[in-house]
């Protein structure tokens, strides 16, 4: 019995010291269990925290690309409006005798404006500088390099830089046609290089550039809408172009002396050029590849087709035929009516907007042409001018907050959505690249004329261009 005591007290210590010594171990070895556990949860945390990383910096370097490739083509899209686009569209509208002189004066921006651009006038336009105009901040390029700028955030600076030289080359080069025919080549680059500097470089920076009095988007004092370029581009083209087709005179026969286009099929083959390249002209104006490019590429191709519809609906119902000169004439209105508003408006609005476009250039071709008896030679005014001028308007009728919160979230942009005052926007934006370009040119066309004169001699223009001012012919025959 006693035995059996002393085995019972035995067992009983033997349970307490398991439980005193045995416990701390099993909690130790729990413990020890567990460490590894939170490590590696704690590991699993920071691999997801830098595959998060990874994946966003490989988001954000996607959409770099793809709105740096968007731009470059669409900066080649452009080029493309001027050499082929442009200088066969006019070079196929005068007479066979000027075809390579009137497509050089083209040719020649695309080299000269380009070499200037790099020089200075980019920093003139784009640059930190005042109201009116930019600085020499930039001069030489400098500080435009790989970089993303203040102008879009996800392209470098260099590649915003180059796309807006494009809109450089093919401003003054329109000018051409309401001076084709009759100006020396040495005076058109004098002129066009002035007018570059004088009319060009401050428009540019009022209505696109930093801090620019007519921007929109930038807080400028006078938020005057103009996408691509109703303003900067066709309204000062377009108007520079009619007070140079006055100050300089008629072409020697005109209006008695037939001058028919030479080469239809270059013009067609011109313009179907440049609406292709207006792609590049209106949506990449966007300046990334997201639905904002998307809007505007549809708007541009609305408007283009609804002007050829609207001017040969309207020839047709004057001369009883619809003509291709009349046609391709249309579309490229409509190009340019569309071009302030194609990142405003909807594809209907695009509509409206091309059809007015179509048969109010028509009108003006056709009828304020004749009754003022100006010689316009190839309608730079009454294309760019008027059209660039009604789209300007139309933009700030039917812009469309929903397509582009432009002014703000939840702000009505255009008259339809009830901000009237954006068309009086409209108007002093017009009124001011009129005011600009009417005094700018009439200025570099008298001091240009004063030195070194701006027509040719008449036995000159009776030879023609090619041969006068380039020393060859457009067409050399084989006999």
């Amino acid at each position: 019995m006693e035995s059996m005591r002393v085995a019972v007290v035995k067992v009983f210590l033997g349970l307490l010291l398991m439980l005193g010594v045995g416990g701390p171990l099993l909690a130790g070895q729990s413990a020890m269990a567990q460490t590894p556990a939170v490590a590696g949860q704690a590991e699993r945390l920071s691999a997801l925290e830098k595959q998060v990383a990874a994946n966003t910096a490989a988001a954000a370097s996607a959409q770099t690309a793809g709105d740096n490739g968007w731009m470059l083509v669409s900066a080649a899209l452009v080029l493309m409006m001027s050499g082929p686009g442009l200088a066969l569209f006019y070079g196929g509208l005068v007479r066979k005798k000027n075809v390579l002189g009137t497509m050089m004066q083209t040719f020649a921006m695309m080299a000269v404006i380009t070499i200037l651009w790099a020089l200075v006038i980019y920093s003139l336009a784009f640059g930190d500088g005042n109201s009116f105009i930019g600085g020499f901040g930039n001069i030489f390029l400098h500080g435009v390099g790989s970089a993303p700028g203040v102008y879009a955030s996800t392209v470098p600076s260099q590649t915003f830089m180059v796309y807006q030289l494009m809109f450089a080359i093919i401003t003054p080069a329109l000018i051409s046609g309401a001076f084709a025919e009759r100006m020396k080549f040495s005076a058109m680059l004098t002129f066009t290089v002035l007018w570059t500097f004088v009319v060009y470089c401050p428009m540019a920076h009022m209505v696109w550039g930093k801090g620019g009095l007519l921007n929109a988007g930038m807080g400028g004092r006078i938020p005057c809408l103009d996408f691509a370029g109703g303003t900067v581009v066709h309204i000062t083209s377009g108007t520079s172009a009619l007070v140079t087709a006055i100050f300089m005179g008629r072409r020697l026969g005109f209006p008695k002396e037939p001058m028919p286009p030479h080469s239809v099929v270059l013009s067609f083959i011109g313009a179907c050029l440049l609406w292709v390249g207006w792609f590049g002209f209106n949506a990449g104006s966007a300046l990334s590849a997201g639905t904002l490019a998307t809007a505007a590429f549809v708007a541009t191709h609305f408007g283009a087709a609804a002007a050829a519809v609207g001017w040969s609906a309207a020839e047709w119902l004057r001369q009883g035929k619809a003509s291709a000169l009349g046609a391709i004439s249309g579309a490229v209105a409509g190009l340019v009516a569309i071009t302030p508003a194609a990142g405003f408006v909807t594809p209907m609005s695009a509509i409206w907007i091309g059809l007015l476009a179509g048969v109010f250039c028509y009108f003006m071709v056709v009828k304020v042409k004749s009754f003022f008896g100006y010689d316009d030679s190839l309608d730079a005014f009454g294309v760019h001018g008027a059209g660039g001028t009604l789209g300007a308007i139309l933009t700030g009728v039917f812009a469309n907050s929903a397509v582009n919160p432009i002014l703000g979230a939840g702000k009505p942009i255009g008259l339809l959505e009830g901000n009237g005052g954006q068309v009086l926007n409209q108007l002093i934006g017009i009124a001011i690249a009129m005011s600009i370009s009417v005094v700018g040119t009439l200025i570099i066309l008298f001091l240009v004329d004063k030195t070194i004169g701006l027509r040719v001699s008449e036995d000159e223009e009776r030879d023609g261009l090619d041969l006068s001012q380039h020393g060859e012919e457009g067409y050399d025959w084989a006999h």
